[in-house]
């Protein structure tokens, strides 16, 4: 761009540095506006004492094809410090431990020869055949699956987990959804040496020697225009700006653009369904999952957490994908779960959380014991997991908002890929060159 305009980003997670590294280098003057004490976002992570790595706060990990978050790391000059582990991921059916990968181990799953061929032909073509997410989009995984995969096979492995991911919303959501986590993820799993949170401060570090500036701490309080310009209000001070992105949720930025909300844009945004993540970590003196599983996908039996076989979604031993050595020795648990931001799990104290999902490990394991608990940490994200039903592309909103010179780039808009910081990475680009394209 011949002329330099100055550029505000709300957020300094993956999506909004993602965004300012490329503005920056472009020779714009780019600031970037971050609430919490450290960027990162929802892939942030935490360092407890005796610790070498951070550990996320909600668990993450790379695929081979995320090749957006892949091309910025050799970018910024970190490519060497990804890496790609094999960890094995497994299913809890009929109480016992399955592996759940799309290889030679689906044969020994508990289904019948003709479910487990049905299962097989199904994964071939979401895998590798079909790329028309277009078709898919327009039925639910709920039916596309009964379908083609075979009751028992739904029954056994996919109901579960769509009741556990979306609860009493799961019969709504598109069969594109499901095609691309299938479609897109690899057996390879990726971090980044030194933890997420590692990666994020080398991404923050890189766009500041590019001259971009980042406030942390520092919430923005409105978004509106002053002046035929976007306009900021920050610590009670309106700032003006040429462009501004915000990477907020559809909640956030809502509340801050009053403007917004009786358009069409913010209706529309506004019909956006999303849930919340709830991630309580353990740090333990033995091992859950002997067998080496790193990621045990718990069925639920009931959209009602009270009433189903186990309170959370996902079991996931970190310490089977890292080794331990890098967190003072310490075994890291992860009890995940998505549930609606008003549901009782975003109430219960800390405590009263980790008391609630404590018996699962027992389940799990019946040898566990709570003085394992070295110490435990709970995290909570009221906006974590966009839902789509079907038809969903034709209620995302634009990256261009009605209003002027500003432009909103969040999660729920990179459908129908699943939502991670490859995609993040990937819509904060693209809204980069939507914002300096005129």
């Amino acid at each position: 761009m011949a002329k330099s305009l100055k550029i505000g980003i709300i957020g300094a997670g993956a999506a909004g540095m993602a965004a300012a590294w490329d503005l920056a280098r472009a020779g714009h003057k780019v600031e970037l506006f971050e609430a919490e004490p450290t960027v990162g976002g929802l892939a942030a992570g935490f360092k407890d004492e005796g610790w070498d790595w951070t550990l996320e706060k909600f668990y993450h990990h790379w695929f081979e094809s995320d090749h957006d978050i892949l091309k910025l790391s050799e970018e910024i000059g970190v490519r060497d410090k990804v890496i790609f582990p094999r960890p094995k991921t497994s299913y809890w059916i009929d109480d016992k431990i399955y592996r759940s990968e799309m290889n030679a181990s689906m044969f020994g799953l508990p289904l019948s020869w003709p479910s487990l061929f049905r299962l097989g032909l199904a994964g071939v073509y979401l895998k590798f055949i079909t790329r028309d997410w277009q078709a898919l989009e327009q039925v639910t995984a709920d039916a596309w699956m009964r379908r083609y995969m075979g009751q028992q096979t739904y029954d056994k492995l996919w109901k579960p987990l769509l009741i556990g991911k979306f609860s009493d919303l799961y019969t709504q959501v598109n069969m594109a959804w499901m095609w691309a986590r299938i479609h897109s993820r690899s057996l390879h799993l990726g971090s980044f040496e030194g933890g997420f949170q590692a990666f994020l401060n080398a991404l923050a570090e890189a766009i500041q020697k590019k001259g971009a500036v980042i406030h942390l701490s520092t919430p923005v309080q409105n978004v509106g225009s002053q002046d035929g310009k976007a306009a900021l209000t920050i610590n009670g001070q309106v700032q003006t700006f040429d462009r501004v992105i915000s990477t907020s949720s559809p909640n956030l930025m809502l509340r801050l653009t009053p403007d917004l909300r009786e358009t069409d844009y913010g209706k529309q945004m506004a019909s956006l369904k999303s849930i919340g993540a709830i991630c309580a970590v353990l740090a333990l003196k033995q091992s859950v999952l002997t067998d080496g599983t790193y990621w045990l996908n718990l069925p639920a039996t009931s959209a009602d957490k009270a009433s189903s076989q186990f309170p959370f979604l996902a079991l996931v031993e970190h310490t089977n994908y890292q080794d331990k050595s890098h967190y003072g020795g310490d075994v890291l648990v992860y009890c995940g779960d998505y549930v609606s931001a008003d549901h009782e799990y975003f109430k219960l104290s800390d405590d009263e959380l980790i008391q609630r999902f404590l018996p699962a490990l027992a389940k799990v394991n019946p040898n566990f014991k709570p003085d394992w608990i070295r110490k435990t940490w709970v995290w909570r994200a009221p906006y974590a997991q966009p839902v789509p039903g079907v038809g969903h592309s034709q209620n995302i909103p634009p990256l261009n908002t009605p209003l002027p010179g500003v432009y909103w780039a969040s999660m729920s808009q990179v459908y129908p890929w699943d939502r991670g910081t490859n995609y993040a990475v990937e819509i904060g680009r693209r809204a980069a060159w939507e914002a300096t394209r005129g």
